[in-house]
C-alpha cells in the first residue's frame, strides 16, 4: 500500500517508525511534542509530519538538549502541518551552537583528566580533583575547582 503525506498513523505505526516503545510516544504527546487526532472511537492518529517532530526529539535527546528546550523550539513551528525547511535551518542552528559549546565542555574536560591522570604529582596547585578538609565547601556543591577552573577564582 502506497502512502501519502495526509495518511495518518496509528500509535503503533509512529512507534514502529520511530524506533520507539508507544509509551514513549504517549509520554512525549503529554509533555506537548507531538499531537494526535482522536477518532470517533478516541484512538490517536498522527499526521505524518509528526514522524519528524517525534525524530528531531530523540535526536535532540542524543545531544543532550532538555525536553524544555525541545518545546521551546517546537513552540515556533506549525502543528496542523509539515514545517517548512527554513523552520527546520532555524532549530538546526540552534541545536548547532548548543552541540558546539558540548564539544568545547568535552574538549575542556578531556584536558583536565589528561592533566590529572598524567601530572601524577597530587599537588593541590596543579590538580582539579583534591581538595583536603573541604576547604571549597563555602563555594557551593559540587566540583568546585573544575567547575571553575580559573585559579584566580580560589
Amino acid at each position: 500500500m502506497k502512502r501519502t503525506p495526509s495518511d495518518l498513523l496509528t500509535i503503533g505505526d509512529l512507534a514502529e517508525r520511530a524506533g520507539v516503545a508507544t509509551s514513549a510516544v504517549r509520554f512525549y504527546e503529554e509533555q506537548g511534542l507531538i499531537t494526535s487526532i482522536r477518532t470517533s472511537g478516541n484512538q490517536r492518529r498522527y499526521p505524518r509530519h509528526v514522524l519528524r517532530r517525534l525524530s528531531l526529539v530523540l535526536f535532540a535527546k542524543r545531544l543532550g538538549i532538555p525536553l524544555a528546550e525541545v518545546a521551546e523550539a517546537f513552540a515556533t513551528l506549525p502543528e496542523d502541518h509539515m514545517p517548512s525547511k527554513r523552520d527546520w535551518n532555524r532549530i538546526s542552528r540552534r541545536w548547532s551552537d548548543h552541540l558546539e559549546a558540548r564539544r568545547r565542555e568535552l574538549e575542556r574536560l578531556q584536558r583536565e583528566l589528561t592533566d590529572c591522570i598524567g601530572c601524577g604529582c597530587l599537588s593541590l596547585r596543579r590538580c582539579y580533583v583534591l581538595n583536603p578538609s573541604d576547604s571549597l565547601a563555602e563555594q557551593g556543591a559540587g566540583p568546585q575547582r573544575l567547575l571553575h577552573p580559573d585559579p584566580e577564582t580560589f
